[in-house]
């Protein structure tokens, strides 16, 4: 897979449009073809950028050492019920912390349900919605997640999301103590669930929007902010979101990974870094681990 700075900045800056729905793919690859010497170029680079899940994969869907079910939430304010992976250690003594794993804008593709497995693997209990449940879940392909993921009302799936973090409180084998983590769309989820969620005991988003600046006064969990030195996108809403933070005394810790990219963390993708996804991992890794044993 090659690395990010195989592709020229402006080439990453129309993928992340492209990923998140501001142009379509004609337009992606219409532009892009100015920087790769042509239509065919552009075709190649899109197929290059395209996630390769099954190469990124760390943890077999059947590894012994895991227990996974699907589960499905009622969520009475949102679309109804939300559909979630939720993943155990086959083999644990006592009661484990629980982290809410929240993908990015296409669902819960399988890089999604691997980073979950990875989290078990730490002995956690890992719980992982999926918020197209109500279009008939993850279609198996990027293109098609993504198109399913604009038909979602998004105040209902917030609403969806909140109630799959209710379950992850009272889950059977949990010991109360509740983390989030999520990625891109998901960082912001985990932006917005630390304002609505008192319990909530760590927020993790990576390269994630802010939440609504007049609830962060509301956040009660310890954040932990990862952001890629070249996401432009979502670092414009940084200085903003740190000042609410300020003004609010709310414990935060925010790292910004230098010549890093938007989803550096996907190991699925080129655009993975991956000696800021390691740092930014163990961070992670060692705030849960602080937050939720105690």
């Amino acid at each position: 897979m090659p690395a990010s700075d195989s592709f020229k900045p402006e080439v990453l800056q129309l993928f992340d449009k492209y990923v998140h729905g501001l142009m379509d793919r004609r337009a992606f690859l219409t532009q892009c073809a100015q920087y790769t010497a042509g239509a065919a170029g552009a075709v190649a680079t899109l197929a290059a950028l395209t996630p390769n899940f099954a190469r990124a994969q760390q943890v077999k869907p059947d590894d012994a050492r895991l227990k996974t079910e699907w589960v499905e939430i009622a969520s009475p304010s949102g679309y109804g019920k939300i559909k979630a992976y939720v993943v155990r250690p086959l083999k644990s003594e006592g009661k484990l912390p629980v982290v809410l794993v929240v993908h990015e804008n296409r669902g819960l593709n399988p890089h999604i349900e691997d980073i979950a497995r990875r989290l078990t693997l730490d002995n956690f209990i890992a719980i992982a919605p999926d918020a197209l449940t109500t279009l008939g879940g993850y279609p198996g392909d990027e293109d098609k997640a993504r198109a399913l993921f604009g038909q979602l009302d998004q105040a209902k799936t917030r609403e969806d999301f909140v109630a799959a973090a209710h379950y992850a409180e009272t889950v059977a084998g949990g010991n109360g103590a509740l983390g989030v983590v999520g990625f891109c769309y998901g960082g912001g989820i985990a932006n917005l669930l630390a304002t609505k969620l008192p319990r909530l005991k760590a927020a993790v988003p990576f390269y994630g929007s802010p939440p609504p600046l007049d609830q962060v006064a509301n956040i009660k969990a310890d954040l932990l902010i990862h952001m890629g030195g070249n996401d432009q996108r979502i670092n414009e809403a940084w200085p903003a979101y740190e000042a609410a933070l300020k003004a609010a005394n709310i414990h935060y810790e925010a790292f910004v990974y230098a010549g890093a990219e938007h989803g550096f963390n996907n190991d699925t993708t080129p655009r993975f870094n991956p000696d800021a996804a390691k740092l930014a991992w163990s961070r992670t890794r060692a705030l849960f681990n602080r937050t939720l044993r105690s």
